[in-house]
């Protein structure tokens, strides 16, 4: 075995290198030259590698029912665009990140600043109507095709918030942890990287990857960004100008899972050996256990962090919380003691705006300003109607009698 090969085998999995980096690694192999100086009068070619390499999919994932895309131009044809059009839409050499201001005709995206609680900024990257119709085809042929781990819950059919927080009712303790910018932190590397495991050959692959990630123009910011904390703008405008999965684009929920497999798999052992249960949902991480668990809790979340630090994922220790049964365990907004319930304060706070708007009218409760709000009392309604049929049909009888 080489040094490269057992390089990439020392994670633990198939790697498929790409040919550049190959080609650099043998020019810096002084036994290799070594070894054709002496004796380059016996070394002949056992075998051309093809031109244009097939499909070679991982071991894990040749049950993948993937579409077979071996070419480039069988991936334009596949997405019904031209060549040109598909390399203009990947935007590999980023000229999108180029543009003034971020606006024109070569950008692919529109944006929208977010000012967190934390003082952190959130970038909303929402693909412009070609780019996201592309995005949509290869969610829907190619990336919802492949399983995703078990303990992933968010943005899985068939699973959901309920599926994330069951597993952790009546539980001793359940420790919850938070991922800091967890779009932005995968980074288009790994996308390519998730691409080359299912087979695709290394230019299929580095479009597929260019047009499900983005690189936000930095002088986007100047307009965008007028009024927030320079600090945190700076920090954003490293952390989104390199390539990395967006946040608004229909991709990225499932790419995200698909990305996140090899951390899944490490935390699920590490949960496994605590006698504890894992489950995550898109940036929310979970884990519960008995009294076993109980007494090594916090050194637990201290081996998760750093396992997570590895995987390239930042842990939001302000979010971190160790609730024991003495306390509220609360996960995704439910309430997860005894039975799944709802926040009590959340209840009455809903039960009273419905209320009012029944009393006053709608418009004098709508005090954030939503524009769909109608919309958005009917989504929180049916959260209570999902967690607690009983409590929610009460507040659906409310506000079925607010006038709109």
């Amino acid at each position: 075995m080489s040094a490269f090969e057992s390089r990439g085998q020392a994670a633990g999995v198939e790697i498929r290198f790409r040919r550049r980096d190959v080609l650099a690694f043998l020019r810096a192999d002084e036994g290799l030259h070594d070894a054709a100086n002496k004796y380059k009068d016996e070394v002949r070619i056992a075998q051309w590698l093809p031109a244009s390499p097939a499909m070679q999919p991982a071991q894990a994932a040749r049950a993948w029912p993937v579409p077979k895309i071996d070419t480039t131009a069988e991936l334009a044809a596949w997405l019904g665009v031209s060549v040109g059009e598909l390399e203009w839409f990947a935007d590999l050499k980023r000229i999108n990140g180029c543009a003034a201001k971020g606006a024109g005709p070569i950008s692919h995206y529109r944006y929208r600043v977010l000012a967190k609680k934390d003082g952190n900024i959130r970038l909303i990257e929402a693909p412009k109507k070609r780019l996201k119709e592309l995005q949509r085809v290869i969610l829907n042929e190619l990336l919802d095709k492949v399983p995703v781990h078990t303990v992933a819950h968010g943005f899985v059919k068939g699973r959901g918030i309920k599926t994330f927080a069951a597993p952790h009712v009546g539980q001793h303790v359940v420790l919850r942890m938070d991922l800091r910018d967890f779009f932005p932190s995968i980074a288009a590397a790994r996308v390519q990287a998730f691409f080359r495991t299912a087979g695709y050959p290394e230019a299929v692959a580095g479009l597929l990857s260019g047009i499900c990630t983005n690189a936000a123009p930095r002088r986007m910011w100047e307009t965008l960004g007028a009024g927030l904390d320079p600090l945190a703008m700076a920090d954003a405008r490293i952390r989104y100008a390199t390539p990395h999965l967006p946040q608004g684009a229909p991709t990225s929920p499932a790419l995200a899972n698909l990305c996140a497999w090899r951390v899944d798999c490490r935390l699920s052992g590490l949960a496994k050996a605590a006698g504890a249960t894992y489950t995550r949902y898109a940036d929310d991480m979970a884990f519960s256990g008995g009294a076993e668990f109980e007494r090594s809790v916090e050194r637990f979340a201290a081996l998760a962090a750093a396992i997570l630090l590895e995987e390239g994922f930042q842990v939001h220790y302000r979010k971190t919380r160790v609730m024991r049964q003495g306390v509220r365990q609360h996960l995704a907004g439910m309430v997860t003691n005894e039975r799944l319930n709802v926040v009590r304060a959340d209840f009455d706070t809903l039960k009273a705006i419905l209320t009012n708007c029944v009393r006053h009218g709608a418009e004098s409760q709508n005090r954030e300003g939503h524009p769909a709000f109608q919309q958005h009392l009917d989504g929180r309604v049916g959260f209570v109607e999902m967690v607690n049929p009983a409590k929610g049909s009460r507040l659906r009888r409310i506000f079925e009698r607010i006038e709109w």
